[in-house]
């Protein structure tokens, strides 16, 4: 008999392992989790006056609970503080419930690096709990996703570390991005989120920053622990460049990266010659569990990524999927995955079936 699917606290945890026979995952279940990560919270350095009234671990906490409860906005937080304080210090252990403008003033001056460690402590117990070995995907490597995102834009209100955009129109935007992180696995519905990595201005630098750079940080910070995760990095087609790449190989991870043929004419180029010199692969076929869809392939192995980069050779994969109503959808890939026709559907499948953000479609 399984558990139902509802939060438990710890004490009728153990009466139902007891009842049931069941041997829980104590570091798995959320009372565990909120707790190791408010304990990890505890640490961060308070650079507030020694006058701050509410313990910054109670801040931090409750920035946790506003996206734990997807609560809209720091208002509709607020909201809750007012009519529900009893949830908030019963599921998240917050002492002392920050309002909303307190939470800003507060949040602002804790630099991002400093809430990475709750995040390795997570990852941790889910490694010695065997959830990680649920998300495994092939030959023992786990598929590592990146994208980076818009978290903040404004024409008036800014900060330091905010990058600019320049409008047609004279006006400037300020703006922060991140670089989101997370191991996932399509037949899983459930994923591991990693530490992100902000796309701010970084200290000392004159030029923005890029999404570019903020990889390269992650990828040496993610290296550091774990250090010898099997991994294929998948990635949108703004990845699938030739310093990427390099980091990428650098970090000894295998990676899966999205690409438009106008992109990169000279590779596609090298696979329309590679067809018609019987040099590539191409096919049609249907499945029994798709009906009314086709699917074309065609992917050649080893092949130079662009003309500026032609000592890195790359595998492509292009995909075509049109349905029994005539709808097409247009796919294309490179990889350092030695590309089959008996692996093309299952590493296609992985990238468009109900996990689509790092696909590129036309």
């Amino acid at each position: 008999m399984k558990p139902r699917k509802k939060f438990y606290s710890i004490e009728a945890l153990a009466n139902l392992a007891a009842e049931t026979k069941i041997t829980m995952r104590k570091h798995l279940n959320a009372d565990a989790m909120f707790d190791a990560i408010r304990q990890d919270l505890a640490k961060v350095a308070d650079c507030r006056a020694n006058n701050s009234k509410i313990p910054l671990v109670d801040v931090l906490m409750s920035g946790l609970a506003v996206f734990s409860l997807k609560d809209s906005s720091l208002l509709a937080f607020d909201k809750r503080r007012c009519d529900e304080p009893e949830s908030l210090r019963g599921v998240f252990g917050i002492g002392v419930i920050p309002c909303d403008s307190q939470m800003r003033t507060s949040l602002d001056e804790v630099p991002p690096s400093e809430l990475r460690q709750p995040f390795l402590t997570l990852f941790h117990h889910a490694q010695r709990g065997k959830a990680l070995e649920k998300l495994v995907w092939q030959d023992g490597h786990y598929l590592l996703a990146l994208d980076g995102t818009g978290i903040y834009s404004s024409k008036k209100v800014s900060s330091p570390r905010c990058l600019q955009k320049q409008k047609k129109n004279g006006s400037i935007e300020y703006y922060q991005q991140m670089l989101g992180a997370a191991i996932v696995n399509t037949d899983q519905k459930v994923v591991l989120p990693l530490c992100p990595e902000m796309i701010i201005k970084q200290d000392g630098a004159t030029k923005q920053d890029c999404e570019r750079n903020a990889a390269r940080r992650f990828l040496i910070d993610f290296r550091r622990a774990p250090p010898h995760l099997k991994c294929v990095v998948i990635e949108d087609g703004i990845s699938s460049n030739g310093p990427h790449i390099k980091d990428l190989k650098k970090s000894d991870l295998r990676f899966i990266l999205g690409t438009k043929p106008g992109d990169h004419a000279f590779l596609f180029e090298q696979l329309d010659q590679a067809i018609e010199d019987g040099e590539a692969v191409e096919f049609s076929q249907t499945k029994l569990d798709e009906p009314g869809i086709i699917h074309t392939y065609r992917f050649v192995n080893g092949v130079a990524l662009n003309k500026t980069h032609q000592d890195i050779l790359v595998n492509v994969l292009e995909y075509w999927q049109v349905d029994d109503e005539g709808v097409e959808m247009h796919f294309s890939w490179v990889t350092d995955l030695t590309l089959t026709c008996e692996n093309v559907h299952e590493i296609k499948g992985k990238l468009v079936r109900g996990y689509n953000p790092f696909a590129v479609g036309e």
